[in-house]
């Protein structure tokens, strides 16, 4: 924990401090920006307030007096429901504006980790709960330099890997063999295996109606064929298996061949086309030193695909920030699901992700975009044209 660094971002803020809450590892955001233990299992309440100025204090129940051990500042200890409430109110006396691991109408579910009980026994004490959406993607977000070679380093693996299992669709069908989804996905995986890089599941790999289904993945006995005539979309991510690692994050598509017909080739230049409008947003607005917002983005990539006549079939949102999880805590690309005014801040990544998805066939195209000091740039490879198996 950088605790000189948090208390600037709070008097900056404008904020009277940041108070952690936790409960049986409810909220994780909390234990990585405190830098806690992973082994921590906290069976009872603990409060941890981090002022904007002054020293941090905490709250902790008297058989787990240790819990917060090693974090800096003066600790209180409580029992019963009682003491809990008084030393909460002596926690936080003075304070006008605090922030929490909360998001209004959980417009950010992310960040929405703190239950509507000890919001009101908070709120108690008199003081104004706010967001800590800003902070913690500011102190959770937000990569290294380490993080960033990683993730380059991964996205050449995945993005060789991505080849080479076209590739073997393409000989398959060319030699008359039989393929289908999973024999792909577990391709992929062992693949992924072989480069040091490691999934929490998929890849998603779908074939004509089955591409129309974002978060379809194939499985054993539940698989389709792959044949001539055959639309295929393929949706992998992984990261290097070391302590820096962090996610890259791709979709490519591909006819099973010589020509895709016009339908789909008309779509995936419309979703291509709604990929680099929103990534030439965010790249012409970070050049021109304005502040960006992940709502900002999403209807930059939405509007091509609306004023396309497609809108209806553009159901999730443009992209997720991308970290140690393959969905991070930082701004989503998003107004659909959310309205995400999360600002797009430097050392952090995001996927951009349009898509259009009809009965038939899905089309999806999806980049990796990082943030650094001095602009926005993709971090591998970009599909501009349909793969042709």
């Amino acid at each position: 924990m950088n605790l000189e660094a948090i208390q600037q971002a709070l008097a900056a803020e404008g904020i009277d401090g940041w108070l952690f809450f936790d409960h049986h590892r409810r909220d994780p955001l909390a234990y990585h920006v405190l830098g806690l233990p992973a082994g921590l299992a906290p069976t009872r309440r603990w409060y941890y307030f981090i002022p904007a100025t002054g020293e941090p204090g905490g709250l902790v129940h008297a058989i787990e007096s240790g819990a917060l051990e090693g974090l800096p500042g003066s600790f209180s200890k409580y029992s019963s429901w009682g003491s809990q409430t008084e030393g909460l109110g002596r926690l936080l006396a003075g304070r006008r504006r605090i922030a929490m691991e909360y998001s209004p109408n959980c417009a950010i579910p992310y960040v929405s980790m703190v239950d509507a009980g000890t919001l009101e026994l908070v709120r108690a004490t008199g003081v104004e709960v706010i967001s800590s959406a800003d902070l913690v993607q500011q102190f959770e977000a937000r990569w290294t330099p380490a993080n960033l070679e990683a993730h380059i380093e991964a996205g050449v693996k995945v993005d060789r890997v991505r080849r080479e299992a076209f590739d073997m669709v393409r000989a398959k069908l060319t030699a008359g063999e039989a393929i289908n989804e999973f024999a792909v996905k577990q391709f992929i995986r062992d693949r992924f295996d072989d480069a040091g890089l490691v999934t929490d599941h998929g890849p998603i790999v779908g074939v004509n109606e089955n591409s129309s289904d974002p978060h379809y993945e194939p499985q054993a006995g539940a698989s389709r064929q792959i044949r001539r005539g055959d639309w295929l979309l393929i949706d992998m991510w992984a990261k290097l298996d070391s302590p820096a690692g962090v996610y890259y994050d791709i979709t490519w598509t591909g006819f099973c061949g010589p020509e895709p017909p016009a339908e789909i080739a008309g779509v995936f230049e419309i979703v291509t086309e709604a990929r680099n409008r929103a990534i030439k947003f965010v790249q012409e607005g970070l050049r021109a030193g304005r502040v960006l917002h992940g709502f900002e983005v999403d209807d930059a990539a939405r509007g091509v695909i609306r004023e396309r006549g497609f809108g209806d079939y553009f159901f999730h949102r443009t992209g997720h920030s991308i970290g140690v999880e393959v969905h991070g805590s930082g701004a989503n690309m998003d107004n659909l699901e959310t309205h995400d005014e999360r600002r797009l801040i430097p050392w952090t990544c995001f996927s951009v992700e349009p898509g259009v998805y009809l009965p038939r066939f899905g089309v999806r195209s999806e980049v990796n975009v990082f943030v650094g000091e001095d602009g926005a740039h993709v971090t591998g490879e970009i599909q501009d044209r349909i793969v042709l198996l």
